[in-house]
This record gives C-alpha cells, structure tokens and sequence, in this order.
C-alpha cells in the first residue's frame, strides 16, 4: 500500500493570514515530496476559508515547480462548477504544465452552502448527474472532433485545446460512497476515492465491500485502484493524542455545521461555535474520534493501516487538515515519515 497526503489551506479564524497559510501549505507539500508520498491531493471549494482551494489547478501548478517525486492531484475537482469544455482545457494545460503528474479526482460536491453559490436550483441530485456527463465529455473532447447534446450541456463539434500529454489522459478518479457511484466509476474506468469521514473502521469496510461489489458486476472491465482517505495524527504520547482527538472533533463540529448551512457567514468565516456546542454533538466528541479515526503511537498506527491493506486498498491518504497548529501538524507528518511509512516499503 501507498501513501499520499491530503491538504488544503483552512482556517476557522481570521489570525492568520491566507499567505501565511499558503507557505504553510508549500512547505508541508515540500517535505511530503522529499519523503516518499506518492501523490499530493489538494481539492476546490469556494467562498469559505474552512477549506480555501477556488482552484486546485493553480496550486498543482505551483507545486509541480517546487517538488520533483510526486504525482500531484485534485481531490477533488466540483463537477457541477465547470462547463467540460473549460474542464478538459484546463486539465489538459495542468498536465502539460507538470510534466504529466496530475492526477483528475471528481467530485458532485458536498456543501449547500457552495451549491446555492452557483446555481439556485442545485442539489446534490442535479450534482451527481452532472458528475456522470461531465466525465465521459471531457474524455471525448480530449479525443477531439465531439459534439455533446446531454442534459446539462449542449455543444457544437469540439476538441479540447490543448490535450493532455498523458496517454490517452490523466488518470480520473471518482469521489464514491454509495453503490452507484462505484459502479459509474468502475464501468467508466476511473480509480475510486472514498472516505468513511467520521466514521469508524465498519465504514472502511463498507466502503471496500460497494467497491467489490462494482468489480465483480463488471468481470470485463479491468480492476481499477481504490484510495481510502482518513484524517490521521502520530504522537508519542497519550496527552498528543487526546489532543489530536480535541482539534479532529473541533474540525468536524465546523464540518457539520458548514454542511447544515444554518450559521451566518462573514468574510468567508461562519460564527464561532462554542465549547457548549460542540461538546454537544456526540458523534464528532474527542472519544469518538480518539476511536474511528487513524490516531495513535506509530506502532498503533501501522496495526491500523496494515488492516487497510488486508482489505485492498491500494493508497492510503493521510488527511492532514484538521483545525490543529501548524508545529503539530508537521511533527505528526515527520512522525509518519520515519517510524510509519518504512514499516511499509522498507
């Protein structure tokens, strides 16, 4: 199994400035390049510095000039927020830009909130149906000389310009939790990204369980590769851990309460939740996440992971975003680096 790592800029307070965020972002990709990741995923949201990534592209961009190992992805790319002639151009010129590193992971997206931003009449249906035609046109704009009538988009004849160098494009991977998503993904030969978010380990192996599940509906198509993605921390101590535990919950109670889209908003900030709030909800509450989540000493660490493996995974990624300080982010991810990841590839 392999290792990635999953970033993006985030704040849930106005502290610290979106530059200074930004070279936080750099040098944690930096040092992810030097140490043996084999992908960095950074996805797209808009309008919220909870996760601030308008254009995953961009950033993919920077870094393939600043890191030489690894495949650099998006996970994920908002479909319902592209028209696929933009998409496939603009993939297109990524892939060029970083030497044929990218790597495309899709999404219908998650927030209402983003959805409402865009389109009034948007819902996370409507968003899964342009995922599925959205995919499919972009492959065949990439082929070129294609003429699209679908349900969301109508184009005359069509080729993107320019076309990926990677042949015959940029691995596509597809964000899936329900049976359906791995089935589009498998029939349309895309690997598949899932995260069992909050959840514990009966979600990873639910999650694995709808993957086999599309695979052995389609024996003529070819396997394809599965990443699960979890929010992780390595420390040496319990007090780190309880702490780690802490600042994951913190991220949730943030998570759901952007999810629910019921808090007022400002400058890109929703209003602070209180200790009372968040000790309230008992799914995100630090023992919960102390359990489900990928947080241990390194041997605990590596015990979990090699269950992952067993069930076939092919890539894990460590989710390294999580409302915790930077020095704490850093000294889980060298923690990772050294005792962690050898244990796998030696």
């Amino acid at each position: 199994m392999r290792f990635s790592l999953f970033i993006h800029m985030e704040r849930i307070t106005p502290e610290q400035s979106h530059q200074e965020l930004y070279k936080e972002f750099v040098e944690l990709c930096e040092l992810a390049d030097r140490s043996g990741f084999c992908t960095i995923w950074t996805g797209e949201h808009h309008g919220m510095d909870f996760t601030i990534a308008p254009n995953p592209l961009t950033n993919l961009v920077d870094l393939s000039h600043r890191t030489e190992n690894v495949r650099l992805g998006t996970a994920t790319i908002c479909a319902p927020m592209w028209h696929p002639v933009k998409l496939a151009g603009e993939v297109a010129m990524a892939d060029i830009i970083t030497d044929g590193r990218l790597e495309l992971g899709m999404a219908r997206g998650a927030y209402k909130f983003e959805y409402e931003r865009f389109d009034k009449e948007l819902d996370a249906w409507k968003a899964g149906g342009k995922l599925r035609e959205i995919i499919p046109a972009i492959k065949n704009l990439w082929e070129g000389d294609y003429v699209h009538e679908g349900e969301y988009w109508s184009f005359p004849k069509t080729s993107s310009a320019p076309k990926p160098i990677q042949d015959p494009h940029p691995p596509i991977w597809v964000a899936a939790r329900d049976i359906n998503s791995h089935e589009f993904a498998v029939q349309n030969g895309c690997n598949v990204q899932v995260t069992p978010l909050w959840n514990g380990d009966d979600e990873v192996v639910s999650l694995m369980e709808k993957f086999n599940t599309a695979c052995a509906n389609n024996p003529d198509i070819p396997r394809p590769e599965i990443m699960v993605l979890r929010h992780a921390f390595v420390g040496e101590t319990e007090e780190e851990l309880e702490e780690a535990a802490k600042d994951i919950s913190r991220f949730y109670c943030y998570f759901g309460a952007w999810f629910k889209n019921e808090r007022p908003i400002s400058q890109g900030l929703i209003e602070p939740l209180t200790d009372e709030e968040m000790a309230a909800i008992d799914m995100y509450s630090p023992d919960k996440m102390r359990v489900n989540h990928v947080i241990g000493t390194p041997a605990e660490v590596i015990e979990r992971l090699r269950s992952y493996e067993a069930m076939g995974y092919d890539e894990f990624s460590f989710w390294l975003d999580s409302s915790m300080s930077y020095d704490k982010k850093r000294r889980s991810l060298e923690l990772f680096i050294d005792q962690v990841m050898p244990a796998f590839n030696g």
